[in-house]
């Protein structure tokens, strides 16, 4: 979800280096699976802006985080931006990481699920 996000990040930002997180949640149980990670060889030493548009549950969010914690990434040099966010997303996050620095544009207790169906023109 966070690729629609990147256009704008690479408009300003040319030079910068970017990794992939493919994480899927099951509809039903709202576990997140990692099915795909490629990062810069050096991302332990930087500091890592994770975009994520609508953070819901928190739980995709967490799961990316883990990954990262994985590959030496500190928790307290992650930046996640998010155009939307749940109170109960963010608390979840918080409480898992609470390091992490969360940048959001609007805390709603519903987040707006046709977001991706309106970027991607898939409705």
């Amino acid at each position: 979800a966070g690729e629609a996000m990147e256009q704008g990040l690479r408009d300003c930002c040319r030079s910068i280096r970017i990794g992939k997180i493919l994480i899927q949640s099951d509809e039903e149980t709202q576990r997140a699976k990692v099915y795909y990670a490629k990062f810069p060889p050096d991302i332990y030493r930087r500091k890592v802006l994770l975009m994520y548009p609508i953070l819901s549950t928190g739980n995709t969010v967490i799961e990316a985080v883990k990954v990262l914690v994985e590959h030496g990434v500190q928790p307290s040099v992650i930046i996640l931006l998010s155009l939307f966010s749940t109170p109960h997303g963010a608390k979840s996050i918080i409480q898992e990481f609470p390091e992490i620095t969360i940048l959001t544009t609007e805390v709603h207790p519903v987040a707006p699920t046709h977001f991706g169906q309106k970027y991607f023109g898939t409705d």
